[in-house]
């Protein structure tokens, strides 16, 4: 069975790859955080881990929560906003 080549490039196949790139880019916000709060030592529970790695779709979001777990004392002071 041959492919149509034709697929790569129609707007269904954009779509997918968009999906993809965000779903990657939240995923790599999603992990900065937590190594980042990891690395100061905050805890972050199971419950806040999963929200945060399926949650946030939003780049203004995700920037925020970001600024805020650099000097953040609990996982509280980074989503507790959002």
């Amino acid at each position: 069975m041959a492919l149509d080549p034709s697929f790569f490039t129609s707007p269904i196949a954009e779509e997918i790859r968009d999906e993809g790139r965000a779903e990657g880019w939240a995923e790599g916000w999603a992990q900065a955080i937590l190594i980042l709060l990891e690395q100061r030592g905050v805890e972050v529970p199971p419950d806040v881990w999963d929200r945060l790695v399926t949650g946030c779709k939003d780049p203004e979001t995700a920037h925020r929560q970001l600024t805020r777990a650099v000097t953040a004392l609990s996982v509280e002071d980074v989503f507790g906003d959002d």
